[in-house]
């Protein structure tokens, strides 16, 4: 697995891209930030992230050129990220694409700042991870070349990042194809698909309202499982022959008519038989070796029980026969292998979209999970009863609110910690609250105990004690809600759902007043809480440590510590040489590392060759087939002698895990800690109707022997937690524990 390939959370997580015109967003993007929407008080065509660890600001004063300048800041060290992101939906003649601006930092730390660049349709990417650039600098002009392959460009998305705290201001942004201006580069005219001028639905299905019963239930579930199944393996489809949201909309009202299972057949048959003939393929056999894990899942598509038997026959030929290596609703990213799902509609305007449109949502979903979700075998329930289980749930939203916690119950259904919905959704950032306590609280030994305090809380600190567990907020205890929040915390396991939900809901209102019950001492005791702003700058995040720059140093003289969420390779011989007499490192990846480590770090801590991971990549030609591939391996340069302990626990997500799986390949290595994120290998991201932007782990990540990750984590030596005893001492009780195993003592 190559560098680029694993900055797994930070690639593809945020963006829908704008559809506006295209003329006009090129023009939008190069020079200045001076016009500004009167709605989203941000400058026209650009949009950012959420803003629950970062603030974003339009600044008149600190500028490089024009009236304005794009700031993102956060005051704490945060293992997330803050982005400012353009889109441009077009293509362009040229080869070379090259993004220039402008950055001014302050206090940049525990991660870095950059301009970033990404080509949608390729694997075209850049961020500026490991130019270092961190700490305080005036205005400087930073650049990105990528190549440009008009062929399969699809979107030019990019702007501007911080990753950890401080603060950047960006300016001054333009972009460059060949050298040329994009302003003076022509439109790459490509052959628009029948797909494209299918333009009838557009604005509304025309099935407003659906009455349900057990058999418009089950009419639904085949059309959204045969649907899908023609979406993916029928040729026509593939070429880009047919619009399937539209298909989808004219085939519906006779289905939903359909009064027993035989009128079902026969109007799912006659539209199946619109897409055409598929060829007769003497090549075609599916593939049935043993590295296949998991096989493909058709569901009720070939069951004579439902389906009448031409229809299954017809369904059946399509398998055994088509053949396609290129897909106008899927492709493989180049050299990784995770789906992207190119011209997926987002419908960005219908916030509250109708009948038809909400079951689109669930269809596309379910089908791409199906499909091309590499732990699909992993979710933990059978997903073919997700159609029938959501259909009435869908159907009966009655606003925009139920439809996107709908959406949100479903996604979080696959049990995946990348799939959630991101982009910072008004109607459910709306939902959740715009007010927080201003204090830090977590889950300790599964109890929601305060952690931390804002340094402006003195007022807070004669109410509030460290280690205090909080039994009930606003009269509702915490268990109840734990169990209204579960079913929409979309996690991997129940200890990354615990590590989320306070900052997501339990600590979160519309109501600036927060009444706390607490126990302390034995004693319950009754607080209240004025709530500050969410979107405030001064959120505490989850991280439980907070390391002085540049993030490594020696705790004594036998023992290095080394915090990946402030490490640049460039640090790599300054530790070599910090680190070379001691008798063992502590590695604290309770963070999100801030630069690719296995084969830099990595060598130098490993001896002896081993692998560490192997990866399973779906295929567009037999969706829902999934191949491991050959484990990989580091080459170590047997540097480092000493011990190593890597500490882990819910933090630890994504490349965070796929790091601690390369180190801990090493005999030398031991890892402590809890159960990890489980949620790794490269996003993949999707829209979904009413613009709601979500993904999920694109590839499967397995140890060399065959052992899971997801849901699971990473393999832990020791297990150790924190307890609400060394919370209230300020004891890090992980950390003694790696202290204690490198110098021998336990």
């Amino acid at each position: 697995m190559k560098n680029f390939l694993v900055p797994l959370c930070l690639i593809t997580c945020l963006f829908s891209c704008n559809k506006s015109n295209g003329q006009n967003q090129r023009d939008l993007l190069n020079g200045d930030f001076e016009k500004i929407n009167h709605k989203s008080k941000y400058p026209e065509g650009w949009s950012h992230s959420d803003g629950r660890d970062y603030k974003y600001g339009i600044d008149s004063i600190a500028v490089q050129h024009g009236k304005y300048a794009l700031s993102v800041a956060s005051a704490v060290d945060s293992a997330g990220y803050g982005i400012v992101s353009f889109a441009i939906p077009k293509r362009f003649e040229g080869n070379e694409i090259e993004l220039r601006g402008y950055l001014k930092i302050e206090g940049v730390s525990s991660g870095f700042a950059g301009l970033w660049l990404r080509i949608d349709g390729t694997s075209a990417f850049d961020n500026m991870q490991g130019q270092n650039i961190h700490g305080t600098a005036d205005w400087k002009q930073y650049s990105i070349k990528l190549p440009y392959n008009s062929q399969k460009a699809i979107n030019i998305v990019g702007g501007g990042l911080l990753v950890g705290k401080g603060k950047v201001w960006i300016d001054n942004l333009q972009l460059f194809i060949d050298g040329k201006s994009i302003e003076n580069v022509a439109y790459k005219e490509i052959a628009r698909v029948k797909a494209d001028l299918d333009t009838a639905f557009k604005n509304g299905s025309g099935v407003n309202t659906i009455t349900l019963n057990p058999q418009a239930i089950t009419n639904l579930r085949l059309l959204g499982q045969v649907w899908g199944f023609l979406k993916y393996h029928h040729p026509a489809v593939a070429k880009g022959d047919f619009n399937m949201d539209a298909e989808l909309f004219r085939v519906m009202p006779a289905v939903i008519k359909a009064r027993n299972n035989n009128e079902l057949s026969q109007a799912l048959e006659q539209w199946t038989d619109k897409f055409g003939k598929v060829n007769i393929c003497d090549n075609c056999k599916p593939d049935i070796g043993s590295s296949v894990k998991p096989k493909p899942d058709y569901s009720n598509l070939f069951d004579h029980s439902v389906l009448n038997k031409s229809l299954v026959d017809k369904l059946q030929f399509i398998l055994n026969n088509h053949k396609i290596s290129e897909s106008y609703y899927v492709n493989m990213a180049e050299g990784v292998g995770n789906p992207l799902f190119d011209h997926e509609n987002g419908y960005y305007k219908m916030k509250y979209p109708d009948a038809g449109y909400r079951l689109l949502c669930l269809f596309k979903y379910w089908n791409m999970v199906q499909y091309f979700f590499p732990y699909k075998h992993l979710i933990g329930k059978d997903w073919n009863q997700t159609l029938p289980e959501f259909i009435p749930q869908f159907v009966s939203n009655k606003n925009s609110t139920e439809y996107i916690l709908t959406t949100l119950k479903l996604i979080s259904g696959i049990h995946d910690t990348h799939a959630n919905i991101w982009s910072g959704n008004i109607e459910l950032e709306a939902y959740r609250g715009k007010y927080r306590p201003s204090f830090k609280a977590g889950f300790v030994e599964n109890k929601l105990v305060i952690t931390g305090f804002e340094s402006d809380s003195l007022a807070v600190k004669e109410k509030f004690r460290i280690g205090d567990e909080i039994r009930a907020i606003n009269n509702i205890t915490v268990d109840e809600l734990i169990r209204k929040y579960l079913p929409i915390t979309a996690a991997s396991n129940y200890a990354t759902q615990l590590r989320d939900m306070p900052g997501n809901y339990l600590l979160r209102s519309n109501n600036p007043r927060f009444d706390f019950t607490i126990q302390r001492n034995g004693n319950a005791l009754s607080a209240a809480n004025e709530g500050v702003l969410v979107s405030k700058a001064g959120l505490m995040n989850n991280s439980n440590v907070n390391v002085k720059d540049p993030g490594y140093y020696l705790i004594n003289e036998q023992i290095g510590y080394l915090y990946p969420g402030k490490y640049h390779n460039a640090n790599l011989p300054a530790i070599r040489l910090m680190f070379k007499n001691t008798k063992g490192i502590i590695i604290d990846m309770r963070c999100y590392p801030s630069e690719f480590m296995p084969f830099t770090f990595g060598a130098y801590i490993k001896s002896g060759p081993a692998p560490f991971v192997k990866f399973t990549n779906g295929s567009i030609n037999r969706p829902g087939l999934f191949v491991e591939t050959p484990a990989l391996d580091i080459k170590p340069d047997n540097s480092y002698q000493g011990k190593v302990v890597v500490i882990v626990n819910e933090q630890s997500q994504s490349q965070a895990e796929y790091t601690t799986m390369a180190f801990q390949s090493s005999p030398n290595v031991k890892v402590i800690g809890s159960t990890t994120a489980g949620a790794d290998g490269n996003v993949s991201q999707i829209i979904l109707p009413g613009s709601i932007s979500t993904m999920f782990s694109g590839i499967g990540i397995l140890y060399p022997d065959g052992t899971q990750t997801q849901r699971k984590g990473v393999k832990i030596d020791v297990e150790i937690k924190p307890t609400i005893k060394g919370i209230k001492a300020g004891i890090d009780e992980p950390l003694e524990k790696a202290k204690a195993l490198i110098m021998g003592s336990n």
